[in-house]
């Protein structure tokens, strides 16, 4: 009896730690075959409906007759490219999220993906760049942008707010110096211009792919594997540091690869409103807090972008590029958090 009643805790520990475990496996898989049946769509979608059949006889790399120009050319660069893009949206806002413990703390709210923005727009518009060279000017704008505002932050006992606002100051800044550069563009740059900064996978090439395949394809795995290191942070540095966490070092690496997968997918699409912002904290209600929260919000951010596509493309009369509906659905929940916060703060 005695056993029986010492052994029942720890029994149901483990049982918590069973469920938990189920929830969260049956959560990712769940999420992945939501974006696998959205990639699927965006391949058989369109003015003309082709059948699975034809699809996957294009994707092996034959010769079908319209169907290998419309998916091959046109339907498959931009599922992919709205895939990649929502994979690094996901991960870069999950992990500002929970490395700064502020769900406003996400690249497009604290003003990174403003640096990127300015940085390829001045490719795009007035240098006349290619999407490659774009994206490397992007890359370190926004990691320049990053480190101004992390040393503007520095000192005192509140830098994760402190680091917010000054975030969205420099961003708000950008986002002026933007529309000053697309306001002195010629004619024919503006539409460009236009359709990049509302975030859109329209004229997406598969060449464009590329750069951000390799960087998705590289940098997410460096952010699961220092998913770890992000869980300790979360707890604040002290008690990473009892956990044997080298709190400087996992910061500045988990920084580096939050900016960079913003920053690439913003060169590559544009700043698509509320991904980043949206994706952790979606991924958080379906899978639970406990464990790293990578994986899930790469696949949410991924389900967000091309199902925002999908809507724009054939929800309504007119078509929206991906970065309206995206912004139709984040900003009433950025003005739920921030009245729920002020809330909060003024309570406290």
């Amino acid at each position: 009896m005695t056993t029986a009643l010492m052994n029942a805790p720890r029994e149901a520990l483990r049982a918590g730690r069973r469920r938990r475990h189920r929830r969260r496996l049956a959560g990712i898989v769940t999420l992945a075959l939501v974006v696998a049946a959205l990639v699927v769509a965006m391949l058989l979608l369109g003015q003309t409906i082709y059948p699975l059949s034809d699809v996957w006889a294009v994707l092996r790399g034959e010769q079908v007759p319209g169907a290998s120009f419309t998916v091959g050319s046109l339907r498959l660069p931009r599922a992919l490219t709205g895939l990649l893009a929502g994979l690094a949206f996901g991960v870069a806002g999950s992990t500002f999220q929970t490395l700064l413990r502020n769900p406003l703390a996400s690249p497009d709210v604290i003003g990174i993906t403003s640096g990127a923005s300015v940085a390829a727009i001045v490719a795009l518009v007035v240098l006349h760049l290619s999407t490659g060279a774009a994206m490397i000017l992007a890359l370190v704008f926004g990691v320049a942008t990053a480190a101004v505002i992390a040393l503007a932050a520095r000192g005192g006992e509140s830098t994760g707010g402190r680091l917010i606002l000054i975030g969205i100051g420099v961003g708000a800044m950008l986002d002026a110096v933007v529309s000053f550069v697309v306001q002195k563009a010629a004619e024919w740059d503006v539409a460009v211009a236009m359709r990049w900064l509302t975030g859109s996978l329209n004229g997406s090439r598969m060449e464009d792919v590329w750069p951000l395949a390799v960087a998705v394809v590289v940098l997410v795995p460096v952010a699961a594997l220092l998913a770890r290191d992000l869980s300790a942070l979360e707890l604040g540095d002290a008690s990473a540091i009892a956990l044997g966490v080298r709190v400087d070092r996992a910061r500045i690496g988990l920084v580096i690869v939050a900016v960079a997968l913003a920053c690439f997918a913003t060169a590559t699409t544009g700043p698509i409103a509320f991904v980043a912002f949206l994706a952790g904290p979606i991924a958080r209600r379906i899978v639970g807090a406990s464990g790293s929260l990578v994986i899930p919000s790469a696949l949410v951010g991924a389900a967000l972008v091309l199902a925002a596509d999908l809507l724009g493309q054939f929800a309504f009369d007119t078509s929206f590029p991906v970065g309206v509906i995206t912004g139709i659905v984040g900003a009433p929940y950025l003005l739920f958090l921030l009245v729920r916060t002020s809330r909060l703060g003024g309570s406290s």
